[in-house]
């Protein structure tokens, strides 16, 4: 019957020696027996049993999960439950390198396009990135209330101006005029804005914003602090405690 040494035992696993003496001191891979001079010696079994730990470890299973489920009489009833918890955390590792990679992507974008880049700029750049989704969230409910008070008025002009009853159109411009009114007072609710001179985050006047030369992402803004007028990024507001 062929026996194995550690070297052996770890030069057809793919691990290290320390790495089997390692799951001997855990008790998951104890030897068959020990050679006269006290040398470790595995069986054909303890081969693939090393074999098994390894393809677990290499899901990443901790050592005391592996542990419990090789002393199972019954492995086929944990097993699933093992790798169902550790799919989980799998899944949740990636959606975090994910996050962070988005991050990244998002800091090296906004580096090369700052016009006057500073330390104080990162600052302001992970300020915007936090509230990045909710920003989103604002623009896609004003799209979401915007576009069917746009279709309400232009489908009442039409039959308006082809069957020439234009009481729907006034009723109609009257929705359209007072879903304008809520939309601009969410909008300035919801957003504020970062000087790009002095990096305070500030509230503008309403009429300022409403009329300010714009981008997709900034307004032509006078600081309320500072006093510069540049282009500042827009940002969620964040809820006052």
């Amino acid at each position: 019957m062929l026996k194995y040494t550690t070297g052996d035992m770890a030069k057809l696993c793919g691990v290290s020696v320390r790495t089997v003496q390692y799951y001997d001191s855990r008790g998951i891979l104890v030897p068959s027996e020990l050679s006269e001079g006290g040398r470790r010696l595995y069986s054909e079994e303890d081969l693939k049993r090393m074999k098994v730990i390894c393809f677990l470890r290499e899901l990443d299973l901790p050592i005391n999960t592996i542990s419990r489920l090789l002393v199972e009489e019954h492995p086929e009833n944990v097993i699933d439950l093992f790798l169902e918890q550790q799919e989980t955390l799998l899944r949740k590792e990636i959606n975090d390198r994910e996050t962070q990679l988005d991050k990244l992507g998002q800091l090296r974008r906004e580096v090369k396009t700052a016009e006057h880049f500073s330390v104080e700029t990162i600052g302001d750049i992970a300020y915007v990135i936090e509230n990045k989704k909710k920003l989103k969230r604002v623009h896609g409910i004003m799209l979401g209330v915007g576009i069917p008070l746009e279709v309400i008025e232009w489908i009442t002009f039409f039959h308006g101006l082809y069957t020439g009853i234009w009481w729907p159109f006034l009723l109609g411009l009257c929705v359209v005029i007072g879903g304008a009114v809520w939309l601009s007072a969410y909008y300035y609710r919801s957003v504020e804005y970062i000087c790009p001179r002095c990096h305070t985050v500030f509230k503008p006047r309403f009429k300022e914003m409403l009329f300010a030369n714009h981008t997709p992402s900034a307004r032509k803004l006078t600081c309320v602090h500072c006093g510069q007028k540049g282009f500042c990024v827009e940002t969620y507001r964040k809820e006052e405690t």
